[in-house]
């Protein structure tokens, strides 16, 4: 199914404000009656009252400890549970502070229904339901028809960054870097005092939002410890430690500034406040252009923000002529089925840390593999400038896709250069029609030479084996583990994405394993190599398969090591009779978890950069931004409309 062109341009979260630091986790709120609003009644297990001198110190430890040095490969692990001691210690000392409203979550929905209606919202088509183990979502109340526009939401009921500079959090915001740098940290810090405010304009909305989550942030050590040997664990460990240094930061921040002496945060701001305020906005914000369109700003959106995700389409846009936020449906739904959106291709990782769930049919799934030309090869310099000519630095962070290929065009294109000879090299720089051969490196139809083939295919195969020895269990494990049925929610969540992180390596093995074999024999039979043509550029930039798209028409940018690569998608405005943001509830990503090095061959091993996970964890605990989490290699189609 074609979404009509103008809901189609897909809009990006930049990760200057969607970054793991400052997002946490995913969904079920509990929430009650009408707006009475208070703080929970301490219980028998509750401890005395603390001293603000006491917890102020104890604020003081935790903030030092996560702005300490990165700690040294292998200690990560020793890092969190030291981390998470300390946050313990202060949640115990701050049980019963918490604000709650009474009653449960789905008491306020209608009240939802009603503000929305009487906002200028679209209603009619829809409610909200329970569906079970996926939660709340958006039920039809009669037949929708695919790309039929059902759902619109004013922008005076979004909770937005110029909504928070506008509210009693803007005398702070307007002196705070971090705040003015990090609107997903702005955007939480205004739920909490909207949420504490019995007049806010919100409240229907604030109400009808989960109380818990189920990403890591929210589970117990044991749970957590079931990802360690996973390309995800760095991240999670990063999202905890990250977390934990703004809530201390912010802490200390409202208690001393001038700016924040209004705030409703000063009497009572605890860390589970902060968990839940940051997690509502990391699994819920997405970004819409300002009022005139200049730039864009991020977003809460109520009632939208309801739905439940599957693969598709991106079918949300932004009106700025009728200045909403509008959504077509993604097929035909009948009455009383459940609506569904789909959230951007991320990866289960990205879904597991930023949403709280696993999607098990996730066309999208992948695993990062950073690889990078040794500085210290011989080769260095001329593989170096291929691969700049190219487009692609020497050295980021690719993905490994559960689909076939498992490569995309940018890793067959640095794979190639990554095993040239010499002579091979001297070729794409010196050769006849050199520049013009740029153009066939990611382009699975013009191998640079049988012999190059086979070594780039038995590098992934063996890549791919050594990484699947550093997971702690086998998929037969995993698999029988999953049949526990004592297992909580995390745990399962936990051994499936650990589970998947290995089914992924084993297709990529084995698909290294059968190229290899398949181009083994196209050289033992002599088999002349097809040779690129200038013709053939039309083929190379019109076709919609990925692997024959020329690299350089790429836009990748060199990063940092342990940094995310991928093709910046900047939004712009459509032509047409309105001008329309596309927009997708984007996840993020940050550091990649250090990976075993081991020998392969002599050849490999020389160009192979380690991925230093102390690098990766300086990065994360950096406020500044990174990029997203989207990979290179996604719908280049999709993404050049």
């Amino acid at each position: 199914m074609q979404v009509k062109k103008k809901y189609n341009c897909q809009f990006h979260s930049k990760d200057e404000e969607i970054k793991t630091e400052n997002s946490p986790s995913c969904s079920s709120t509990t929430m009650g009656k009408k707006s009475r609003v208070k703080t929970q009644k301490s219980g028998s297990g509750a401890s005395a009252v603390v001293s603000p001198k006491e917890m102020m110190n104890l604020i003081s430890e935790l903030l030092q400890k996560c702005s300490s040095a990165a700690p040294s490969a292998g200690k990560e692990w020793e890092e969190y549970t030291q981390i998470r001691g300390l946050v313990e210690k202060i949640r115990k000392k701050q049980k019963g502070m918490s604000i709650v409203f009474e009653g449960s979550r789905e008491d306020y929905f209608s009240d939802l229904m009603a503000w929305a209606q009487e906002n200028g919202a679209s209603c009619d088509g829809f409610t909200v339901a329970d569906f079970g183990a996926e939660g709340y979502g958006l039920q039809a109340t009669r037949d929708i028809k695919a790309e039929e526009l059902f759902l619109w939401i004013p922008r005076k009921m979004l909770m937005t960054v110029e909504s928070a500079q506008n509210s009693i959090l803007g005398p702070l915001y307007s002196q705070d870097r971090i705040l003015q740098a990090m609107g997903n940290v702005t955007l939480a810090l205004h739920l909490l005092c909207e949420r504490a405010n019995p007049a806010s304009s919100w409240l229907p909305y604030i109400r009808s939002l989960p109380q818990d989550y189920d990403t890591p942030l929210y589970y117990q050590q044991e749970e957590v410890q079931l990802l360690l040997g996973t390309q995800a664990v760095q991240d999670v460990l990063s999202q905890y430690k990250n977390t934990a240094r703004q809530y201390a930061y912010f802490y200390k921040l409202v208690q001393t500034h001038p700016a924040a002496s209004k705030l409703p945060l000063k009497d009572s701001f605890t860390f589970d406040d902060y968990r839940w305020a940051v997690s509502s906005v990391m699994t819920r914000q997405n970004q819409i252009p300002t009022e005139d369109g200049s730039r864009v700003t991020l977003a809460l959106i109520p009632l939208w923000d309801m739905c439940n995700h599957t693969n598709g389409l991106i079918t949300t846009g932004y009106n700025l002529e009728d200045d909403r936020c509008e959504c077509v449906a993604l097929q035909d739904y009948k009455e009383n089925e459940q609506i569904y959106i789909f959230y951007g291709t991320r990866s289960n990782a990205e879904f597991v840390i930023h949403n709280g769930f696993f999607f098990q049919d996730n066309a999208h799934d992948r695993v990062k593999i950073k690889l990078g030309v040794s500085k210290s090869e011989r080769l260095y310099a001329m593989k170096a400038e291929v691969l700049a000519r190219a487009g692609i630095p020497a050295s980021c962070i690719f993905a490994l896709h559960c689909n076939e290929p498992p490569i995309s065009a940018q890793l067959l294109a640095f794979l190639r250069v990554f095993c040239m000879t010499e002579e091979e090299l001297k070729d794409y720089l010196l050769g006849d029609g050199a520049i013009n051969k740029i153009f066939t490196l990611g382009n699975s139809e013009f191998p640079v030479s049988w012999e190059n083939e086979i070594k780039l295919w038995t590098f992934l195969e063996t890549r791919a084996a050594l990484l699947l020895k550093t997971y702690k269990t086998t998929s037969e494990e995993d698999r029988s583990m999953l049949e526990k049925p004592d297992l909580s929610l995390h745990s399962r969540v936990a051994i499936q994405l650990r589970l998947a992180e290995k089914q992924i390596l084993e297709k990529a093995s084995a698909s290294g394993r059968s190229k290899r074999m398949h181009f083994e024999k196209k050289l033992e039979e002599e088999a002349p190599l097809p040779r690129y043509e200038e013709s053939d550029i039309a083929l190379l930039e019109n076709t919609d398969a990925d692997a024959k798209l020329p690299i350089i028409l790429r836009k990748l940018e060199e990063v940092e090591e342990g940094q995310e690569i991928q093709v910046e998608e900047d939004g712009h405005l459509l032509n047409g009779e309105k001008a329309m943001y596309g927009m997708n509830m984007e996840a993020n990503g940050d550091p990649v978890q250090q990976e075993t090095q081991e020998k392969v061959s002599k050849d490999v091993n020389s160009a192979l950069d380690s991925v230093g996970s102390s690098n990766a964890t300086q990065k994360g605990q950096r406020e500044a931004a990174t990029l997203s989490a989207s990979r290179t290699e996604d719908n280049p189609k999709e993404n050049g409309e």
